[in-house]
């Protein structure tokens, strides 16, 4: 039995809450619901696997300004939880138009509870069902992944194998190398409906990763008996890749670069890997990270875009995150090539993508990971995406500063700064409903340019004026020309924060 999220809005101790649905998402009461959880935590989101009901009383979201709820909402759709159901009451007398609008953009499902209820009974109920149904699903599993050894041991090839995973799990399995070449393929049973999810299992070879196995789960399919048997047949796949094609040195030596890079190995490490792997130790080179639910479907399209756009490349897929790093012969400049080339890269709704600094050698790929990585992590609910180029790209060098302060200065600190800056700016716009702030912001990012930060704010360059008079005036005259400039520019990019 698979639980989906309309049958969970059924049973008793979460139906005596009246629970309605606020928003329109396609197959919204159809998504698999893998465990119900309840936490008034904002920063929630990363500690979620996917698959969740998360039931929340709403007491922290309604002290929070509407740009916090929609992040909270997008945070949350990012890392494709089953719904978010929120209890109003005297703290949350309904739910804000725009962060249900804003979920619904999203793709996350909203549902209010109208009535209390003891959340601890919600989960004591319907979680007690889905842990029986996952002793189910490893029995299942473990029958599934037996089946293959016997295949195997009978001389059957990587097709036969997937057959009998796909006939005990009823989804559609293909086996891929890190490559993107399709190793073996078997249809799963026909099961009435439209679309499907696909469950990702890595499969390694001593101890390094050598193919993919993408289980396609239709409408209407068990999708925890998919990942469980996958993850069971991941040892009797690797046998039998091993009995048909040992990966060559070459391709695992790029593997292994790649897991290097990510877990942040010493530089000797990657001093090995580079060469042994076809990746030049020396010269500039920049990570890019792609968030995404379909971050593994999205490597063999990257792979292409890089092969055209850099001389040397190298990527890997984790989970919902695809990492790859380019050599850049010209430095700076190739750099900028890349930036171009991503952004032409069609990626799902919900991407996020962005581009380490320059680093100056192979050792320095895990920095420019870790701050591409810093950079999405800071950008998530700040409003810093926005401030991106078109396409969604972030560049990491356009970000250095608040890096900077986020890890070396304490939030009391970045407040004080700047409201002593901008403390009468802020006011104004908060008294009047104006955007000085962000005037102030594009105006300056521009390098001060009024021309140029009045086309990106669509204003006349007479309203432009009058806004720029109106914020000299609250902070103090024209700071350009003055020492004061800098402290101004700082001021507006720790505001993001």
């Amino acid at each position: 039995m698979s639980i989906v999220l309309g049958e969970a809005l059924e049973y008793e101790s979460l139906k005596t809450a009246e629970p309605r649905l606020l928003n329109e998402v396609a197959g919204a009461l159809s998504r698999p619901v893998r465990w119900v959880h309840s936490s008034e935590v904002l920063d929630i989101a990363p500690l979620l696997r996917g698959g969740e009901l998360l039931l929340s009383g709403g007491q922290a979201l309604a002290a929070e300004t509407t740009e916090r709820q929609e992040g909270y909402v997008r945070e949350l759709a990012a890392r494709g939880i089953a719904a978010l159901a929120l209890e109003t009451g005297p703290t949350l007398p309904e739910v804000p138009h725009a962060m249900v609008e804003a979920a619904e953009a999203a793709g996350l499902p909203v549902i209010e509870l109208r009535r209390v209820v003891p959340f601890v009974g919600v989960m004591q109920e319907i979680n007690s069902l889905l842990v029986s149904e996952s002793v189910e699903q490893l029995q299942r599993g473990d029958q599934a992944s037996h089946a293959m050894a016997a295949e195997l041991a009978h001389g059957g090839g990587l097709d036969q194998l997937l057959a009998v995973l796909a006939e005990r799990t009823g989804a559609s399995a293909r086996l891929v190398s890190p490559s993107g070449l399709t190793l073996g393929a078997a249809a799963g049973a026909a099961v009435t409906g439209a679309g499907g999810t696909v469950t990702t299992v890595d499969v390694p070879v001593r101890g390094v990763l050598a193919a993919r196995l993408e289980l396609e789960v239709p409408d209407g399919g068990d999708g925890g008996l998919a990942r469980v048997a996958g993850e069971r047949s991941v040892d009797i796949l690797g046998l039998a890749l091993l009995q048909r094609m040992p990966p060559g040195l070459r391709e695992l030596a790029g593997i292994e670069l790649m897991r290097a890079i990510n877990t942040g190995s010493q530089s000797w490490q990657l001093q090995q890997l580079g060469p042994a792997s076809g990746f030049p130790v020396d010269g500039p080179v920049a990570a890019v990270v792609i968030r995404s639910a379909g971050a593994g479907h999205l490597r063999q399209a990257v792979d292409l875009m890089l092969r055209e756009c850099v001389p040397h490349s190298a990527s890997y897929a984790n989970n919902a995150e695809l990492i790859a790093l380019a050599s850049l012969g010209d430095g700076a400049v190739a750099r900028i090539a890349l930036m171009e080339a991503l952004t032409s890269l069609e990626v799902p709704a919900g991407s996020a993508v962005a581009v380490g600094p320059l680093g100056h050698g192979i050792e320095e790929a895990p920095w420019s990971l870790a701050e591409a990585r810093r950079t999405l992590d800071l950008s998530a609910g700040r409003g810093l995406l926005e401030a991106a180029p078109s396409g969604g790209v972030v560049d990491a060098e356009a970000f250095a500063v608040e890096r900077l302060a986020e890890e070396h200065l304490d939030a009391a600190t970045r407040e004080g700064f700047v409201q002593r800056q901008l403390g009468a700016v802020v006011e104004h716009d908060q008294l009047r409903r104006s955007e000085l702030l962000r005037t102030l912001t594009v105006w300056l990012d521009t390098g001060c340019n009024t021309a140029q930060a009045a086309r990106e704010l669509h204003l006349e360059r007479q309203s432009m004026h009058h806004r720029l008079q109106r914020i000299f005036e609250l902070c103090g005259g024209d700071p350009r020309g003055t020492g004061r400039l800098a402290a101004l520019h700082l001021a507006t990019r720790l505001a993001r924060l």
